[in-house]
């Protein structure tokens, strides 16, 4: 009874395969190629990617009544489709299958198209290159519409990377359209992250595991609010930014909002005792302080860097270098300020460091002023060696428009960033090889089922980051423990944070920054 089950299906199995491989007139096999390859949206020509991506969907911008893809592995292996529209989507199970015969290999993709009258046009064929090692399985950022001020449909969405399912993990419509930001996992982990919803039901709500708990971290000792989050790998700290934003608007067309900090500094949050102090009080009277990013081990602190602006300042003299201290895991306490790159000194400002896994190399993003890079064209990322100090521009990861927000997955192996190559307004996310500094892959936008999709969204992907596994909590668990009340944090340290406009009244304690390289 099973072997009458069983037959029956393999042979559907071998018949189609063979039907989509096989069975291609001679006509179209004795075409000459043109000397072009096809133009194809989103542009995967030349990209690497990973064994377990999901189906790598693209849109045919030629001219055509018929097209037959040919996708061909290096062993030979491979699968044709038709389109009549010119949207190519894999089948799941037979592009699964195609990755796998094809790691550290390629894939070489061939498009023909006919017209109405049976003429026959052979594009030059294009690759995409296979590694064997994999992207974490999941993706998560904010979704909602650019602009300054947009809260009507925000959400916070994962997505997984090896297929095209995604689900609301946030949704601000069930908060009564309160603002949510600045989600942050501790390294990749979906079991452990939290995020800010700030409004009538404002608080940080931190996860672990199915248990939300909502919590107010601003004390009386803090001129502002936690911001920008760190979790240090043991998951016991948070160090957060905490910065007093405003922004401004640009009367040029080609700049749009200019968002910058009047001033900031550096604290760090006990997750188990629900205790907050500053990183160093002295810090606070002459530098603005922000993007905190710890080291694989812990044992440094990361953050940018800057004069603390004066009344009257012109935001286009703010440069951030990056700065580090080490600290200890087992006193908390923190060490000097060390200068590990001057971004001031080549006339430029740095935003958003994060370490590699291996914690040999960091990748930040260097724009002309200021902090916030998404606004600004010219944001690109850099890779910092940090054994030698070696700052390059990640050539063939940057474009003409702006490059800002960017993680790493878990293997360090894998980066994702986001970028507003296309319509220089929405923000995508992109995937890049890391394989060594002098081995990148041409990146590539996260895959989606339908090919157009990106044309027709309006939306930006922003703070995109990778996960290891799928988040279990839902916008309903958010929107249950957003009805109680939150938990207070208390100061723990021993001094309150010392803001600008009492600067004349205090003399600043030197801290000067020290060179490591």
């Amino acid at each position: 009874m099973k072997l009458v089950k069983i037959i029956p299906r393999l042979f559907v199995f071998v018949f189609t395969f063979c039907f989509l491989i096989g069975c291609i007139s001679d006509n179209y096999n004795n075409v000459p190629p043109l000397d072009r390859e096809p133009v194809i949206e989103p542009d995967y020509s030349g990209v690497t990617i990973p064994t377990n991506i999901a189906p790598m969907n693209f849109n045919i911008v030629e001219d055509g009544e018929l097209f037959i893809i040919r996708a061909t592995s290096s062993n030979g292996s491979g699968l044709q489709l038709k389109s009549s529209d010119g949207r190519v989507r894999f089948p799941m199970r037979a592009w699964k299958k195609l990755l796998a015969v094809s790691q550290k290999g390629k894939i070489e993709i061939e498009i023909l198209s006919e017209d109405n009258e049976g003429n026959i046009i052979k594009y030059e064929p294009f690759n995409m290159n296979v590694v064997s090692e994999p992207v974490d399985p999941y993706l998560w950022y904010r979704l909602l519409y650019p602009g300054y001020e947009s809260w009507l449909d925000l959400k916070i969405v994962q997505r997984s990377t090896e297929n095209f399912k995604e689900a609301s993990i946030f949704e601000n419509q069930l908060l009564e359209n309160n603002c949510v930001n600045c989600h942050s996992s501790q390294q990749n982990n979906p079991e452990k992250f939290l995020l800010h919803v700030r409004g009538s039901m404002g608080g940080t709500y931190f996860v672990d595991g199915k248990e939300v708990t909502r919590r107010a971290l601003q004390t009386e000792q803090m001129p502002a609010s936690a911001v920008y989050p760190a979790w240090h790998p043991s998951g016991k700290y948070v160090a957060f930014s905490s910065n007093k934003t405003v922004q401004g608007f640009h009367m040029r067309p080609e700049k749009n909002i200019e968002v910058y900090d009047l001033f900031s500094s550096m604290v760090i949050y006990d997750t188990g005792k629900n205790e907050i102090a500053a990183i160093e009080e002295s810090d606070t009277v002459k530098y603005m302080e922000t993007f905190p990013s710890w080291s694989p081990g812990g044992d440094f602190l990361y953050y940018c860097r800057a004069i603390q602006v004066e009344e009257g300042f012109d935001y286009r003299d703010v440069k951030y270098n990056l700065i580090r201290k080490s600290f200890d895991q087992n006193s908390g306490v923190f060490g000097n300020a060390e200068l590990v790159f001057n971004a001031q000194e080549i006339n430029k400002s740095v935003s958003f460091p994060v370490i590699s896994p291996d914690g040999q190399y960091l990748v930040l993003t260097l724009h002309d002023y200021g902090t916030f890079s998404i606004w600004h064209k010219e944001a690109d990322l850099y890779l910092l060696n940090l054994k030698s100090g070696k700052v390059d521009r990640m050539d063939l990861v940057n474009s003409d428009e702006t490059e800002s927000y960017h993680s790493w997955s878990s293997n360090g192996k894998w980066l994702v960033f986001s970028s507003k190559r296309g319509n220089g307004l929405a923000a995508r996310p992109y995937f890049a090889y890391f394989g060594s500094p002098e081995n990148i892959g041409k990146p590539f936008v996260l895959p989606q089922k339908d090919p157009t999709l990106y044309e027709r969204l309006e939306k930006t992907f922003n703070r995109p980051e990778f996960l290891t596994g799928k988040i279990r909590t839902g916008p309903r668990d958010f929107a249950r423990t957003s009805k109680k009340e939150a938990v207070n944090a208390s100061w723990a340290g021993e001094k309150t944070i010392i803001v600008p406009n009492e600067l004349k009244k205090q003399t600043s304690a030197e801290n000067e920054e020290k060179e490591i390289y």
